[in-house]
């Protein structure tokens, strides 16, 4: 039996008011609170290493900068990343597209590069190696990606691919026309009726979540518990991540603007993932005769004698 979604993706919404003559009607979805969630385990994890000395000569108070940054950084690059790679078309008949988040469409790799370029210029302005900052915040990413992928499920979003495994899942907003108009009593109807399993699909967002939140944060986290050298941290997430993204892709469904692009499985998402994979390996290699950065804790004063 097959698993029907019927998740609201609104958590809640908020009174409604009239602004310059227009009515509003503000709601809280749960794909932003993901995004909170992510941004507050970052902010916690993130502290726990800098009282752990992980990089040194940067306090609480620096490390709220350099978060701040990365806010920005993920949310502007995963939006025009999103709109480059996966969407292009739609951007040049309107432009304007790319100033409408609340419609969907944000890309990892576009955020990956948003957060490089934030973390550039921070670790620029503080005088600090722009790899050690990386292979300080690479552990604090995984977990939140991980709520993200929660996120595209609470949406019925980013579906796979269509199968016959006894936890396929029926979302909704997959189905053919002719079940669109359906509402929700009717699509439990159908479903239970086992109409409605032809269209079941993987659940590639939790695997997602597992494999990009869990399995990679106990990879990285673990592997950045000891000295490293100079790449290393950063290497082990961009072979990780890469490596975890390439194989779900062949159960999620690709793009519908896209499709596949070669051999009749190869998508965006695999696509992007190579270079990531590579990247990572030539940061392994470049840290065999890197230096290892050790954590510093500054000692407390000694107590004064009575």
């Amino acid at each position: 039996m097959t698993i029907l979604h019927q998740v609201d993706p609104i958590a809640f919404s908020l009174p409604a008011f009239e602004l310059f003559g227009r009515q509003f009607h503000p709601q809280v979805h749960w794909y932003g609170i993901m995004y909170l969630i992510a941004f507050l385990s970052a902010w916690w994890l993130g502290r726990s290493r800098i009282r752990a000395g992980r990089l040194p000569g940067v306090d609480q108070t620096a490390f709220g900068d350099l978060l701040f940054y990365c806010m920005f950084g993920v949310v502007l690059g995963g939006r025009v990343g999103y709109v480059l790679f996966y969407a292009f078309g739609d951007f040049l008949a309107d432009p304007t597209m790319l100033l409408r988040p609340w419609e969907g469409g944000m890309s990892f790799h576009g955020g990956l590069l948003g957060v490089l370029v934030a973390a550039w210029l921070w670790a620029r302005q503080k005088g600090l190696h722009f790899f050690d900052v990386m292979d300080f915040g690479a552990p604090l990413v995984p977990l939140g990606l991980g709520f993200g992928r929660i996120g595209n499920w609470i949406g019925g979003e980013l579906w796979g691919r269509t199968t016959d495994v006894s936890w396929a899942v029926v979302f909704p907003h997959s189905l053919p026309q002719p079940f669109w108009s359906m509402d929700g009593e009717a699509l439990r109807a159908a479903h239970a009726s086992g109409v409605l399993d032809a269209f079941a699909r993987h659940p590639s967002q939790l695997y997602q979540a597992f494999l990009e939140g869990v399995a990679l944060f106990a990879l990285v986290w673990v592997y950045s518990m000891k000295p490293r050298a100079r790449y290393a941290v950063s290497g082990m997430f961009a072979v990780g991540y890469g490596v975890f993204r390439f194989l779900v892709e062949f159960v999620r469904e690709p793009d519908p603007q896209l499709g596949y692009l070669a051999f009749g499985w190869l998508t965006m998402g695999q696509i992007l993932s190579v270079p990531l994979i590579l990247l990572g390996v030539f940061l392994f290699w470049k840290s065999r005769t890197a230096p290892v950065l050790q954590p510093r804790i500054d000692a407390p004063a000694p107590a004064k004698g009575r």
